[in-house]
């Protein structure tokens, strides 16, 4: 199955995730069935627009990502006690509850996207604006001061 989200509904989503735009998004879904549940494998590919966590220039980028879906029918989610320890698998991490006999691809194809949305990506600019302004990057930083001399201390015993 291939969806296609259209421009009003890239628009609300880009609202929604606080981004300037979603150029395109869709995706490819294949379908299978295991112990009753509906298991939805798939791909999304979007073309997002946001600002650069740096300067705050828009800039333009691609996302590509794969994923698993697990649609299990409404009262069929694992029990977990409260406060035991237990470890999830692969299939429980991507579990989505439903009621009746459908459920909302899209949505969960939007909350995939929601996750590649890097909130503090940036853009081309980014280094040239720390340069102008004076800041160092990170490898470029000497940790100073009572605390970095005493990590020192420590490192060299």
């Amino acid at each position: 199955m291939t969806i296609e989200a259209d421009e009003a509904e890239r628009a609300a989503l880009a609202r929604r995730f606080g981004i300037t735009a979603i150029h395109s998004l869709n995706s490819e879904v294949e379908f299978g069935e295991k112990d009753g549940a509906v298991l939805a494998e798939g791909k999304l590919a979007a073309t997002l627009e946001q600002p650069c966590a740096v300067t705050r220039e828009d800039f333009t980028y691609k996302v590509s990502e794969t994923f698993s879906l697990r649609f299990v029918p409404e009262g069929q989610l694992g029990e977990y006690e409260e406060d035991a320890e237990f470890e999830l698998t692969e299939e429980d991490l991507d579990e989505i509850e439903y009621e009746g006999e459908t459920f909302d691809l899209g949505e969960a194809i939007a909350q995939e996207l929601a996750l590649a949305i890097d909130p503090y990506r940036e853009g081309p600019n980014a280094d040239d604006a720390r340069t102008e302004a004076g800041i160092a990057s990170d490898e470029e930083r000497t940790p100073s001061g009572p605390l970095a001399e005493a990590l020192k201390e420590l490192r060299k015993g």
